[in-house]
């Protein structure tokens, strides 16, 4: 694939030209989140772009026409989450964002964007710089990009093309064997955590146990050694059902002032961006550690197994329970008090030991699972991104 390049450029030197200079810039319109959400209909045939993947379907009149780009374009996502979007049909963007497209015969947009994209973590380490990760129209207007002849760019954008489109379906088709191995895990968790009423003996959270809520420790507090630490939002996204080691540290100045979880306890999230993730039970089974605020550790008197409890905690009726006391929209949570009310079903612990021994061994099986399908996946990533920067690895003249 490289070799084919290479002989269609014949050694010709590649013209490096700003962004700004090949292409138009264009603005977006002026509309809120909660505007877009009020046009949004699931059928309407433009969509407004906002940072991320968020984005509506509104109609053509919602907006004005000015508004209304109808080239095939590159779209900068300028805010938080920094990257590039190509889009072929009509649409506009909120005015904090901006796109590019062109009216010259000799570039290929899809090329350009293929480009930016390759660059993606270059404008995303501008962007750090700020306090909310970001970047302005100088930063993109100013990059040069690298300009081949016409039919060189058509054929780059061909190959990754098909690139995109198989790394997409293998994606998908890993994703769906990730999603229909959970949902069997699931199941089979539910059932064997459900019981009767008269089954055996049910409690509310609040009698068997005690929750102490975290203080003090943000993420800019981390050390490289130090004191064990958890930040509430770690538990969600580096963390499993069950955990012995931290990722992260503090200072033991530090680590003095705040609150303490110990082998045995359950930590809990105690915010988050969605339901699913809030409260979400980590047990814990190593030493002493400190936790964060916005962060809960439940401690279960001696009547409760950790691990039972931990799994109990992550069935349907626990999940239904969150969603009946969730409150707040860009932040969710669930009010501690409302936490301590909820009735779990209490086996002997012989039962809960059984119990558990079952359900460690589905643990590992779909752990072994949920690492090995993310870890394809992201291998299949990493191989695409590799042959784009080949493909894209154009040197400049002073480079040679």
């Amino acid at each position: 694939m490289i070799n084919i390049i290479t002989k269609l450029l014949n050694g010709m030197n590649i013209e490096w030209k700003p962004l700004g200079e090949l292409l138009i810039r264009t603005k977006g319109t002026k509309i809120t989140a909660s505007q877009m959400k009020e046009l949004h209909k699931d059928d309407a045939p433009l969509r407004i772009f906002a940072g991320g993947k968020t984005f509506a379907l509104v109609n053509f009149d919602d907006i004005p026409e000015k508004d209304i780009n109808r080239e095939p374009s590159i779209i900068v996502k300028s805010r938080g989450i920094i990257e590039f979007e190509y889009y072929g049909k009509p649409f506009s963007h909120k005015n904090e964002m901006w796109s590019y497209h062109s009216k010259d015969k000799n570039i290929n947009i899809k090329y350009i964007y293929y480009v930016l994209k390759n660059q993606e973590r270059y404008f995303q380490n501008i962007g750090a710089k700020m306090q909310m990760p970001q970047i302005a129209t100088p930063d993109t207007d100013k990059f040069e990009i690298p300009i081949p002849p016409i039919s060189i760019q058509t054929e780059i954008v061909r190959i990754l093309d098909t690139f995109t489109e198989l790394t997409a379906e293998l994606t998908a088709e890993l994703t769906a064997e990730l999603t229909a191995r959970k949902k069997q895990y699931n199941y089979y968790r539910d059932k064997l955590l459900t019981f009767k009423e008269d089954e055996v003996e049910w409690k509310a959270l609040g009698e068997v146990g005690q929750l102490i809520r975290g203080n003090g420790l943000q993420k800019k507090d981390f050390t490289e050694t130090g004191v064990p630490a958890i930040h509430y939002g770690q538990i969600y996204t580096y963390y499993g059902t069950f955990a012995t080691e931290t990722k992260s540290f503090v200072s033991a100045k530090l680590a003095e002032k705040l609150k303490k979880a110990r082998y045995g306890d359950i930590l809990l999230a105690g915010t988050s961006e969605n339901v699913k993730d809030v409260m979400t039970p980590l047990g814990w089974l190593g030493g002493e550690i400190v936790f964060s605020g916005d962060m809960f550790a439940f401690r279960p008197s001696n009547i409760l197994n950790t691990k039972y409890l931990t799994y109990l905690l992550q069935t349907t009726p626990f999940q239904k329970f969150k969603e009946k006391y969730a409150n707040g929209t860009k932040v969710i949570r669930i009010p501690a008090e409302k936490f301590l009310t909820f009735n779990i079903p209490i086996p002997p612990l012989k039962e809960q030991v059984r119990i558990v021994e079952i359900l460690d061994k589905f643990d590992v099986l779909t752990n072994s699972i949920t690492e090995g399908l993310p870890r394809e996946i992201e291998l299949r990533q990493k191989q695409y991104e590799y042959y784009r920067n080949l493909l894209l690895n154009f040197p400049k003249v002073e480079d040679k």
